[in-house]
């Protein structure tokens, strides 16, 4: 009876730390959790140093400063109620996830598109917000 005891809790140890694991790897979490929230300076924080932004159809190459303030400007007109991610795929070092968002009263479908350095830091390369 003891070693069943102690092989379901090895068994139960295991399957908790991989799940932990699995999910601290992801890094679209706390991107999700950003946007989801409307947090642009938190999600700025994720931002290469240029980028592309679209927002709508307004495409800009831009600075990680002035794609902040665009985003700050997009959550400001348009606060959202709820994001969630419906795909992902990629491997390191380019992943990308698409995302419904709504926002403002409005719906939106979100892209997002990372690059990994040599170290393993993502960053975002290109973010769209195209209005549904």
């Amino acid at each position: 009876m003891k070693k069943i005891f102690i092989a379901l809790l090895f068994t139960l140890s295991t399957l908790f730390s991989s799940s932990a694991q699995e999910h601290s790897a992801d890094v679209f979490v706390p991107i999700t959790k950003y946007i989801q929230t409307g947090h642009y300076d938190n999600l700025s924080a994720w931002f290469a140093e240029t980028l592309e932004l679209d927002i709508m159809g307004k495409v800009s190459n831009c600075s990680r400063n002035q794609a902040k303030l665009i985003v700050k400007s997009f959550f400001s007109n348009y606060k959202p109620q709820s994001f969630s991610i419906i795909h992902k795929s990629g491997r390191s070092p380019m992943k990308f996830a698409v995302g419904k968002l709504s926002a403002g009263g409005s719906k939106f479908r979100v892209i997002i598109y990372l690059r990994s350095d040599d170290s393993g830091v993502s960053n975002i390369q290109q973010l769209k917000i195209i209005k549904e």
